[in-house]
């Protein structure tokens, strides 16, 4: 009777903790999944970044917000610990620290040898389809730039702020077109023309007389990149860095405007590697978002950029929110100084 009376409660305890690690089981099988697959969707992600390569639409449009990849990852973590998914656990802190990594501002920094010779301040705005000219105009005035660069500046923008901005800004190089085609570069300084970068959207080009030094300007627009215009974004941009390459050695140089990438683009990190710098960076605000503004700042990407040669040192920047565009303009303080 003994025996009967233990095997019969070894029995009911079997059932009764069988029961419990079923459910659990299967809670932790769907957290394990949940985890693989926030993890699977990141890896791919940060494996093209880890690449140096930005791939095929969704990674272009992904990488650009790269450092918000933080959160699946983490909560893939988190899942994985409450399901005990130790091979998920490992993949996951592994895609932690690659993020926190990558996460880190791109490219060179450096002060100028010589002594600084001229001090400019350099606005770039992309004002949507004229949409903000009036912002822009209010803003160009109030904050004084010596140099603007308008992106998406159409033929009413371009004739706006030609006559609101004569006074002040009296040279101009334009690509002139309609929505986003057009664009405009507004100086006080006098202004040579200078060859255009070729693409969709207007790209002028000047060499502006600062103070008696050469200083190539280049405003840059490639196309965004799209789901079916991702190749055509990648041409445009691998132009900008031509132009910068055959540039390097001669003279100063201010590349500016929306360039539809951000620091964790291979092609824009290209750019950056044919030896200029991101004056945003220089000034600590390399990860402010610019785009869109309907999340910013608490979420979006930094896409529009001022690019500087090493001529140059970037005292101060700032994102300023001008209403009518989905853009942050970028004003930015920067000093010339003598070359080697």
């Amino acid at each position: 009777m003994s025996s009967t009376r233990t095997s019969s409660d070894a029995s009911r305890s079997s059932g009764s903790s069988a029961d419990v690690p079923d459910g659990r089981r299967g809670a932790r099988l769907f957290g394990g999944w949940c985890a693989g697959l926030l993890f699977a969707g990141v890896s791919v992600v940060v494996g093209c970044r880890a690449a140096d390569t930005d791939a095929f639409t969704p990674v272009p449009q992904l990488l650009a917000f790269l450092p918000w990849l933080l959160v699946p990852a983490g909560l893939g973590v988190l899942l994985s610990l409450l399901a005990r998914w130790w091979t998920g656990l490992v993949w996951g802190v592994v895609l932690l620290a690659l993020l926190a990594w990558f996460v880190e501002p791109y490219g060179r920094t450096g002060e100028p040898e010589g002594p600084p010779v001229a001090r400019l301040r350099v606005l770039t705005s992309n004002v949507e389809f004229g949409w903000a000219t009036d912002a822009l105009i209010a803003a160009a005035r109030r904050e004084e730039p010596d140099v603007v660069f308008v992106q998406e500046c159409e033929y009413g923008c371009q004739a706006a702020v030609t006559r609101e901005l004569g006074g002040t800004h009296p040279h101009r190089r334009a690509v002139e077109g309609d929505t986003s085609v057009g664009s405009i570069i507004l100086s006080r300084f006098p202004l040579t023309p200078a060859p255009v970068v070729p693409g969709r959207m207007g790209m002028p080009g000047a060499v502006a007389d600062v103070d008696g030094h050469a200083v190539r300007l280049q405003l840059a627009h490639p196309k965004p990149p799209l789901p079916r215009q991702v190749t055509l974004w990648k041409r445009e941009l691998g132009r900008l860095k031509d132009f910068a390459a055959r540039h390097r050695d001669d003279g100063p140089l201010i590349l500016a405007g929306d360039f539809n990438a951000s620091q964790d683009h291979a092609a824009f990190r290209r750019i950056l590697d044919t030896g200029l710098y991101d004056a945003a960076r220089l000034a600590g605000r390399h990860r402010e978002p610019s785009w869109p503004t309907r999340t910013t700042p608490a979420l979006g990407t930094q896409i529009d950029h001022v690019l500087v040669s090493e001529e140059f040192s970037a005292n101060r920047a700032r994102f300023l929110d001008l209403p009518g565009t989905d853009h942050r303009s970028l004003l930015v303080d920067v000093t010339l100084h003598k070359p080697r």
